[in-house]
């Protein structure tokens, strides 16, 4: 009881705190509403303007549901949305086969090498999967390295990457780090008392694990097995670049770009893909209500590791080179394309070259120049916006600020290919002086990316505020600084670490994103480099120079999520050194 006292008064805020978090001043109620309009200009509106073309007459804009009747009696659209739902249970699936045994065994056994092992399996995610797609036809395709072998060696292929099943594979080896990561935390977070009492009852191998560890390791499976389900139901550009078209957002696409956007159908999808997305995020959330997965350890916790006996530890290291070499051949597809000069019906590059990277250096760099300048211009926006968004919800009794918030992170369950749908036909019709059209300008190119990436800054920096105390800011004010001034000489440098984590995640996933640009981007000389990825792959001529640039957008975002660790582990020990 008196822990459970003592926790409480931990976690209700002081009476200091409460008299510092007054009501807000004239400069907060201008900052709120300054965001209020961003969000709702580039946010509530294009995404309300989507469910609202969907459910209105076209000509005499009345309410019905005519459209939504005619997607159920189109096959075509019927066959892509089970399609879609098939594909992304099955990726959800098959990244659980690579993810479960690289979490189980780095966790639960003392295994040499574990944490080069994590590292390694988070790398898929620095890549785009579209991008990943074509390395993978090349190494498992019909015609691929490991068919060739195949055929060659037992006479037989297998179907790796036909049809749904290429996009399940590739998929999965994009997607499993999200269920690895959170598994792994899950399973270091189990209370070992749990298991030896199960071991002391005679439970143990797979049923200790089936039984006991991994129904208490739960939550993190389902929060990335969701995340993996959502990810891929919303793509896009793989299943394209596959040439499979009966899926949801590919068949979004297409109807508005081959039809145009007064086409009802397009805008129909995208309520479907916006209703999919919100529903597998709340089947989530129930599937966990109303049952216990917490522990009482105290200190170590974490499953007991234990040595693998000899014949255990073969078949350890055997499962684990399997499967990092699946996730990671992409990435060796990809670089071995990058140099090669003709690649088709051979296992191996029939020669190597760097004429593809003096290519994209010479001719394509523009797409490089874009993105930085662009990944560049939303990352800042989305860290003055989470900053700004942070500081209402957490240092002030302004009415509605957790709706800022909510509002913000309302972004992820929005697929980039909704954005740019609700774009196109928010801001086609508003016109510049010269008679532009506003949805034809770079700027909205920036401007998708940042709402897309802003859920990412912000709890970034409101995990960085909330590790700030009050009692600083108190003192400041008690000597006489104002609010603006606190804020900028104590509140900001003291974020700066969080900011500064912010920043470099929205800048290394906004430097890849295409489901948003590919639907906004109206000409070459705007194109940033996850488009002009996608037109490269799009001919066999052109894949030399798309893996050269592939590989510069990996090691973009590759030094990008480095500097974020850097960042985080050095504001880590300043905060440790300070106390």
């Amino acid at each position: 009881m008196a822990d459970a006292t003592t926790a409480g008064r931990a976690h209700a805020p002081s009476r200091p705190f409460r008299h510092f978090m007054t009501s807000a001043t004239p400069g907060q109620l201008a900052l709120a509403l300054g965001i209020a309009v961003f969000l709702a200009l580039f946010l509530i509106i294009p995404v309300a303007t989507v469910i609202y073309v969907a459910f209105t007459e076209k000509g005499t804009n009345t309410f019905t549901l005519v459209n939504f009747l005619d997607f159920a009696r189109t096959d075509l659209f019927i066959r892509s949305f089970w399609n879609s739902v098939y594909v992304s249970a099955m990726s959800v699936v098959v990244a659980s086969v690579f993810a479960l045994p690289l979490a189980y065994i780095t966790t639960r056994f003392e295994f040499r090498g574990a944490m080069i092992i994590q590292t390694l399996g988070f790398l898929p995610l620095i890549m785009p999967p579209f991008v990943g797609a074509v390395a993978m036809l090349l190494l498992f395709g019909r015609n691929g390295t490991v068919n060739l072998l195949l055929n060659d060696w037992f006479g037989f292929r297998i179907p790796f990457m036909e049809g749904l099943n290429g996009v399940i594979f590739v998929q999965a080896v994009h997607y499993f780090p999200f269920i690895l990561i959170n598994l792994s935390a899950a399973l270091r977070n189990i209370d070992r008392a749990m298991e030896e009492a199960a071991q002391n009852l005679g439970c143990s191998g797979f049923r200790l694990f089936r039984r006991i560890v991994f129904p208490l390791a739960m939550p993190g499976y389902v929060a990335g097995a969701s995340l993996v389900f959502v990810k891929v139901f919303d793509d896009l550009a793989t299943p394209l670049l596959l040439n499979v078209k009966d899926m949801l957002a590919p068949q979004a696409y297409l109807r508005v770009t081959s039809i145009g956007i007064a086409d009802p159908m397009g805008y129909v999808i995208a309520v479907v893909l916006i209703a999919m997305s919100i529903l597998a995020m709340w089947v989530s959330s129930r599937a966990m209500r109303g049952k216990d997965y917490a522990t009482v350890q105290r200190g170590g916790g974490g499953l007991a590791k234990r040595r693998m006996r000899p014949w255990e530890s073969v078949l350890a290291y055997a499962a684990v080179l399997l499967i990092l070499l699946l996730v990671l051949a992409p990435h060796i597809g990809l670089l071995l394309l990058s140099f090669a000069t003709v690649w088709s019906f051979s296992p191996l590059p029939d020669g190597f070259t760097l004429a593809h990277y003096g290519r994209v250096f010479g001719e394509s760099f523009l797409y490089v120049k874009n993105t930085l300048i662009y990944a560049t211009l939303a990352g800042l926006v989305d860290v003055v916006l989470g900053t700004a968004i942070a500081y209402l919800v957490l240092r002030t009794r302004l009415v509605g600020r957790q709706w800022l918030d909510w509002a913000a992170t309302a972004a992820l369950a929005i697929p980039g290919v909704v954005l740019g749908i609700g774009y196109l036909r928010t801001f086609y019709g508003v016109q510049l002086p010269d008679g532009t059209p506003l949805a034809t300008l770079w700027i909205v190119i920036v401007l998708a990316l940042a709402i897309r990436r802003l859920p990412y800054a912000l709890r970034a920096c409101y995990a960085a505020l909330q590790q700030i105390s009050v009692s600083l800011e108190e003192a400041a004010e008690n000597l006489g600084a104002t609010k603006m001034r606190t804020v900028r000489r104590i509140v900001l440098p003291l974020m700066a670490g969080g900011i500064l984590a912010g920043f470099v995640t929205s800048f290394a996933t906004a430097a890849v994103e295409l489901s948003a640009t590919l639907m906004l981007v109206q000409s070459n000389a705007d194109a940033p480099l996850a488009y002009g990825l996608y037109v490269f792959m799009q001919s066999a001529a052109g894949r030399g120079p798309g893996a050269a640039l592939g590989v510069i957008a990996v090691l973009l975002v590759a030094l990008c999520t480095f500097a974020s660790h850097l960042i985080i582990e050095k504001s880590q020990k300043a905060k440790g050194a300070g106390r």
